[in-house]
């Protein structure tokens, strides 16, 4: 399928590796322009010469990349040094760390609150009007299945990531939906991923089992038996970007292979 968006212009942050990368890879072979940003300067030029390698198109769009802390203003200075004509937008930040909410001081989640859901905020408020007034945007948040499900030890993120979705919620709807512009959250479930690795290993040493025991038990609980992979959550994010869906705006899309054991 031809998602219509060959020559538009993403930015992507958290791009360097895992899901972020995964959506960064899926939109160049797309035909898209990305503009990839992450705070690993190393990591993150590795990433944009695979990128490069796998842009498809004649012309082949360009990549360049910006090594910057996105929840920082100065990080989004720096990216926004490039321009603000973003027509895709794809924010995405590295989730708190598991824990005990007793644990947690005022600036833990302060911390969490400026991370995963201000930022994206703030980035949202940089390039929405611009779409708008340019007849095209795409806006595609990478939360977490924590918001439809919460994870006990995932408190932080449970509680910052809601907080995006509540405010995605209204601004979707608004004036912007009619000029063009859709705004989507995308949740993830359990992906093949440092972030993943992390999680199991403060479950490990929360419930005193060794790491590949709680690895294995949470492969069994998905019904798809296996974890996702980058490059598969990478291509629904293109799809969102997509024209083709110009007509999904507001929603909370999950991909967690039929984990979640609700109807709605």
């Amino acid at each position: 399928m031809d998602l219509g968006i060959a020559g538009k212009t993403a930015l992507v942050c958290g791009a360097s590796k895992g899901l972020g990368y995964g959506c960064a890879e899926a939109l160049v072979r797309e035909g898209v322009n990305v503009v990839i940003v992450a705070r690993g300067a190393e990591a993150l030029e590795a990433a944009a010469a695979k990128l490069a390698a796998a842009a498809a198109g004649s012309p082949a769009p360009f990549v360049k990349h910006v090594a910057a802390d996105i929840t920082t203003e100065a990080g989004r200075a720096a990216v926004f040094a490039l321009g603000h004509d973003f027509d895709i937008v794809v924010t995405n930040a590295g989730g708190p760390p598991p824990g005990d909410f007793r644990n947690w001081d005022r600036e833990a989640w302060i911390k969490a609150v400026d991370a995963n859901m201000l930022t994206p905020i703030e980035l949202i408020k940089a390039t929405v009007d611009g779409m708008a007034k340019r007849g095209f945007g795409r806006i595609v948040n990478i939360t977490s299945s924590s918001v439809k499900s919460p994870i006990d030890i995932l408190g932080l993120s449970n509680g910052a990531r809601s907080g995006l979705t509540g405010f995605v919620a209204g601004v979707a709807r608004t004036s912007i939906a009619a000029q063009g512009v859709t705004i989507n959250n995308l949740l993830p479930g359990s992906f093949d991923t440092d972030r993943l690795k992390g999680t199991m290993a403060g479950t490990a040493q929360k419930t005193g089992q060794d790491f590949d025991t709680v690895w294995e038990a949470r492969k069994k609980n998905i019904p798809a038996r296996r974890f996702g992979t980058p490059a598969e959550f990478g291509a629904i994010c293109a799809f969102l970007c997509s024209m083709q869906a110009g007509y999904m705006t507001g929603q909370n899309v999950l991909a967690d292979g039929g984990a979640y054991p609700g109807t709605y």
